[in-house]
């Protein structure tokens, strides 16, 4: 039986509704179905060689040719069906302890005036992707105002934090790779910043791996303590980057205030504050121009292809 209007528009509300990702593959076979079934054969200018997201899109919807509009979407909701058919049904959502924040990829609790901050990716080894970004500024600012003394970021399951998730790159605006590296250093400066402004004690504890910016972010905490299975990766070579998180200026610096407390704390950084937030402008700014460079593409290109991630 042939699927209907209907049958295609209850599909693409399924689709919104899965949790678990289906994977590049499927997500690249959905999108060429739907713009088939709506718009017909595609009709688009093939995106430049950078541009990767695109470019495979425009690549699965090119490759339908002239599959007519109502055989694309009797096949995407086939597609649909066969994948729902699969899955299990998701587990019920855990009630919120007092005190905590049900957040998903971050999970916020507070006990004994101590806030505490996880990330909690641990399929993912605690890769930071953008919204997380967002929340743990969020999460932050509500610490700066909550009645906790201090703060605490660690990572749930064998990762600390295996630093950016590289989809994050992947994601490419109307505006082009200009773009995301533009919008990609204001966000990463403003999260660098809330980090700088913190006013309470903050507190790392390091329960394995950490790659990345969860490393230099370290020189702007007030204390780290790190587990038997902590290791410290900063790999900016080998991904054709430069140093984030003001650690071009703090890790030189480390030793001596990561004893403070509260107040020494304010009065050894007060002095510091504004050469750590130029630091961190000027840091975000090479990195701005080093992910629109040839050896960071080819790094990510690299990496997202042995994960199959394109």
């Amino acid at each position: 039986m042939r699927a209907s209007q209907k049958d295609f528009e209850n599909a693409v509300r399924q689709v919104k509704l899965w949790k678990k990702d289906p994977g590049n593959e499927v997500k690249l076979k959905l999108y060429a179905l739907y713009k088939q079934a709506t718009e017909g054969p595609c009709n688009l200018p093939k995106p430049g060689m950078m541009d990767l997201v695109n470019k495979a899109k425009w690549d699965a919807w090119s490759a339908l040719g002239s599959l007519p509009k109502e055989t694309a979407r009797e096949n995407y909701v086939d597609l649909v069906s066969s994948l729902s058919a699969a899955s299990k049904p998701p587990s019920p959502a855990k009630p919120a302890a007092d005190g905590e924040q049900a957040g998903g990829d971050l999970v916020v609790t507070s006990e004994n005036h101590i806030t505490t901050i996880t990330f909690n990716r641990p399929a993912k080894k605690n890769a930071i992707t953008t919204q997380m970004y967002q929340d743990i500024m969020l999460a932050l600012q509500a610490a700066s105002k909550d009645d906790s003394v201090l703060t605490v970021l660690t990572g749930n399951g064998e990762y600390y934090c295996s630093g950016n998730d590289l989809t994050n790159f992947t994601d490419i605006p109307p505006g082009g790779p200009e773009e995301k590296a533009r919008t990609n250093a204001i966000l990463l400066r403003e999260f660098v910043d809330c980090f700088i402004d913190f006013p309470k004690p903050l507190v790392a504890v390091v329960n394995g791996p950490a790659v990345g910016i969860s490393v230099t972010l370290l020189g702007l905490f007030d204390l780290v303590y790190a587990s038997d299975r902590a290791t410290f990766h900063t790999p900016f070579g080998p991904l054709g980057l430069s140093p984030e998180g003001c650690s071009s200026y703090t890790f030189p610096k480390m030793m001596g205030p990561s004893k403070a407390v509260r107040t020494s704390r304010e009065v050894m950084r007060s002095k510091g504050r504004e050469r750590l937030h130029a630091v961190n402008a000027e840091e975000c700014g090479a990195l701005q121009q080093r992910w629109l460079s040839e050896e960071c593409t080819s790094a990510v290109v690299r990496f997202l292809s042995r994960r199959g991630k394109l």
